[in-house]
């Protein structure tokens, strides 16, 4: 054991008297793990965010969206789901306590008293939108069911809006014109700030009567469905028994694929989970590039520091140092080398990802899980290992006498 805490001690002086080139022979392994903490930081901040999203929606909720495979897109062919969809699930499928169709439309602009503005996020719905999505107003109401069934031309609109719109105070009650109607405003919703950079609050809710109304009755308008279920354990019968509705519904083959998708929060949580670990597979191959030319800037940072310590080396086992305490000693370099680039790696990462955080409006607070944390020192000190052994075994190897006439 003294002899392990003699040979940390004799390590650790050296790359203290060297300290600049440590630093810079650390360059590579500082790089690879800033990098891949970055990048880690960010994304896991963003999944959490829409971890906590995804949540409260439950896990009883499912949406069904239309879907094209690829090769009928080449055609020209695209899936709809309709309001006749809809009416055959909620007649035929007993377990569903909610179902609500949304509609999005085009962007549009605004108007009132003189005052315009864009608004990109215009959904037709009904009244259980605000309990599915959790919108909820903050001034006024939100939707009726009477305001879908009796077509009045309502709206709930986003804070953003109102900004824009200099309303003010002036909200309740009056009228603003979009798509060459007029709608009397209903309802106000909570602020929701922003998600990477797009606003959240830009956005007005109608009943759905009247946006089918605004987009015309002559076609079956396509519509994204939602749904709760009374017990998340029939999740699977549900969804087979939708899934045999709608197939039968759109005239589809035995082999024909499905136009349409069955997703619950987990599967779209699922999917986003994919996708970042596709962004920090890439992050890793990142990593591993600057581990493999910071692994080799080291060894060839401690062959030159051997071939400097020649003589100290010969006077060590002249006096007594045997071949495995040298071995010992310049492993214990090359490792700390690692280690320290991977500890300031670590640092700048979490910085450099912070940074990025707190320069996007709105963007959830980065977090860096404890896994790769210990993944990133893990793979420095295997670096250290790998690329350390041979300069540790050139030093251990060196004759005394030879190394004592070395000049």
């Amino acid at each position: 054991m003294f002899r392990l805490f003699e040979s940390i001690r004799a390590a650790l002086s050296a790359l203290r008297a060297h300290s600049l080139r440590s630093i810079l022979t650390s360059l590579g392994i500082i790089i690879g793990v800033a990098a891949v903490i970055a990048v880690v930081s960010v994304v896991q901040g963003l999944r959490k965010n829409i971890v906590d999203q995804f949540q409260g929606l439950g896990s009883n909720t499912i949406t069904i969206q239309p879907h094209t495979p690829f090769r009928k897109q080449l055609e020209g062919q695209f899936a709809k789901l309709t309001y006749g969809d809809l009416e055959a699930i909620e007649a035929r499928v007993p377990q569903i306590t909610d179902i609500i169709p949304s509609v999005n439309l085009p962007a549009t602009q605004v108007s009132w008293r003189g005052q315009e503005m864009t608004v990109f996020s215009v959904v037709g719905t009904v009244a259980g939108y605000q309990h599915l999505y959790e919108q909820y107003p903050e001034l006024g109401r939100f939707l009726l069911q009477t305001d879908d069934s009796r077509g009045r031309s309502v709206a709930v609109i986003g804070s953003d809006v109102i900004d824009d719109l200099e309303m003010e105070d002036q909200v309740i009650g009056e009228y603003i014109q979009m798509y060459g109607e007029w709608f009397k405003v209903v309802g106000a919703l909570e602020k929701r700030g922003e998600l990477l950079g797009i606003s959240q609050d830009n956005f007005i809710v109608i009943p759905y009567s009247a946006s089918r109304r605004v987009l015309g009755y002559a076609a079956e308008r396509n519509i994204i469905i939602q749904l709760k279920l009374e017990d998340p354990n029939q999740l699977e019968a549900v969804k087979q028994r939708m899934t045999r509705i709608l197939r039968t519904r759109h005239n589809l083959k035995e082999d024909d694929a499905d136009d349409f998708k069955i997703q619950t929060p987990e599967q779209l949580l699922e999917s986003f989970n994919n996708i970042a670990g596709s962004i920090t597979a890439v992050a890793a191959g990142i990593v591993g590039i600057s581990l493999l030319v910071g692994g080799i800037g080291i060894m060839n940072i401690m062959l030159v520091s051997v071939t400097e310590r020649t003589r100290e080396i010969g006077i060590n086992k002249a006096l007594g140092a045997k071949r495995g305490d040298i071995l010992l000693q310049f492993l214990i370099e090359a490792v700390a080398l690692c280690l320290i680039g991977g500890i300031i790696g670590i640092v700048l990462g979490y910085g450099l990802g912070a940074l990025v955080g707190a320069y996007i409006p709105d963007f959830p607070p980065v977090s860096v899980p404890a896994w790769a944390i210990m993944l990133s020192l893990g793979f420095s000190s295997l670096v250290g290992i790998l690329f350390g052994i041979i300069p540790a075994a050139k030093a251990a190897n060196l004759d005394p006498i030879d190394a004592l006439r070395y000049e």
